[in-house]
């Protein structure tokens, strides 16, 4: 089996899908942070900016959810 195909089982395992939850969670800080200073500049854009990003992160967060919750089923499913 190559490198790829090893990573990209890795990706769809159960222990990828936390790696990506925690990785995508990791990145709220940095959209907390551009958020704070935009607001401390009163910059606009910057908010909207900001804003888009975090509900970019919680639409990610919600799917790797719904695929572990899939993951979980299947494991009761099969047992």
């Amino acid at each position: 089996m190559s490198k790829f195909a090893k990573a990209k089982d890795f990706k769809k395992s159960k222990a990828g899908l936390y790696v990506s939850l925690a990785s995508t969670l990791f990145g709220a800080v940095g959209i907390a942070k551009q958020m704070k200073q935009a607001r401390f500049d009163e910059d606009r854009l910057r908010q909207l900016d900001a804003a888009v990003s975090a509900a970019a992160m919680a639409t990610g967060v919600a799917l790797l959810l719904r695929e572990l919750r899939r993951k979980n089923d299947d494991d009761i499913l099969a047992g």
